[in-house]
């Protein structure tokens, strides 16, 4: 049976830790995050966290029912990170594009915690604001209902694989990554032409793209696709560049972005 958790008003009444620490949600998920950071998903435990916040392990239990509760929390604050500052702007396909830069940004700022909680749905706050701002902007923009229930999923579905895909590669070991990310130039770049045609003509190419994400290019053509839907036309081309059009959460170095239009 799931351990009953202690109201809000109930927590604020405890004590500090022997550290002097006074416990809350949001101080134990940014502890979280950081040990995740430190340590990957195998570091983080009850007994772990309640050592780096200098409380006895059963404290955490006051705040969240299990493990797998603080799991949820951890999601919820990264889609919470995402729309922190955010607004629309009441240009759809703009605002739908930072909305999902900003969300792919947001968990790969923390690639352990994404790994950790990108195909997760929390039923919280801020992550049912984000469901509601997206098919706000859809509805509002003249979707018919069905087409923007099916434009959302594939859009948030696509904003997170892609998060959790790149924030794989962030969460390998140095070493790792460096090595999967020199073979497009160690083994792609040497096929033979003969076997190989295609992948010996692209080789350049190949090697300067990808070791970047891809979010942005299929963010683009799954915006363009919507658009076209939406003119009753056939599909267009990348969005013109614009404020709107710009990421606002940087993405890691590690995991580069390529335009769309390179």
């Amino acid at each position: 049976m799931a351990k009953k958790v202690v109201p809000e008003e109930a927590r604020r009444r405890r004590r500090p830790t022997l550290r002097g620490t006074v416990l809350s949600e949001r101080l134990i998920v940014e502890t979280a995050l950081r040990m995740l950071r430190e340590h990957g998903g195998a570091g983080l435990s009850a007994r772990r966290l309640g050592a780096a916040l200098g409380a006895d392990p059963s404290t955490l239990y006051r705040y969240f029912s299990g493990m797998d509760d603080l799991t949820l929390a951890i999601g919820e604050e990264l889609i919470g990170r995402a729309l922190a500052g955010w607004s629309p702007t009441g240009t759809w396909r703009g605002d739908l594009r930072e909305l999902g830069l900003r969300i792919h940004g947001a968990y790969l700022a923390h690639p352990q915690a994404a790994v950790l909680t990108a195909s997760r749905v929390t039923g919280r706050p801020r992550e049912i604001a984000a469901d509601e701002a997206i098919l706000g902007i859809l509805r509002t923009a003249g979707f018919p209902d069905p087409d923007a229930v099916r434009i959302y999923h594939a859009f948030i579905d696509q904003s997170l694989a892609f998060a959790a895909l790149d924030a794989g590669a962030l969460a390998l070991a140095d070493a790792s990554r460096e090595a999967d990310e020199g073979r497009w130039e160690s083994t792609y770049a040497r096929l033979p032409e003969g076997p190989y045609p295609h992948i010996a003509a692209t080789a350049g190419l190949l090697a300067a793209r990808m070791t970047a994400s891809a979010y942005p290019t299929a963010l683009d053509m799954l915006l363009a696709s919507a658009a076209a839907e939406l003119a009753g036309a056939g599909p267009t081309a990348c969005p013109a560049t614009g404020p709107a059009a710009r990421p606002v959460v940087a993405v890691p170095a590690a995991v580069p972005v390529a335009d769309c239009g390179t």
